[in-house]
């Protein structure tokens, strides 16, 4: 995941959290749905953003929160997964 990428996500992320009325900072290696920030709806629509931006196929992964808890844990996954 390139730079710009990177920052692309942490927007959407943040704008998900303000919508959950959470407008606190948030570290790349922080949890964001095992602490309870986000919540499966948001988990929804961040792996529906994924398998648009980046063509992941979230039926050829053994799927766990683990793999999106936080931007760090996001980046390894299009990291391995991503086509191309």
């Amino acid at each position: 995941m390139d730079a710009s990428a990177k920052q692309d996500l942490r927007d959407m992320l943040g704008k998900m959290l303000q919508g959950h009325g959470d407008a606190g900072a948030f570290g790349d290696g922080e949890s964001l749905f095992a602490s309870g920030r986000l919540d499966s709806f948001s988990m929804v629509t961040l792996a529906m953003h994924l398998e648009e931006t980046f063509g992941l196929d979230f039926s050829d992964v053994e799927f766990d929160v683990s793999l999106v808890d936080s931007v760090d844990d996001i980046e390894a996954l299009v990291d391995r997964q991503a086509p191309g």
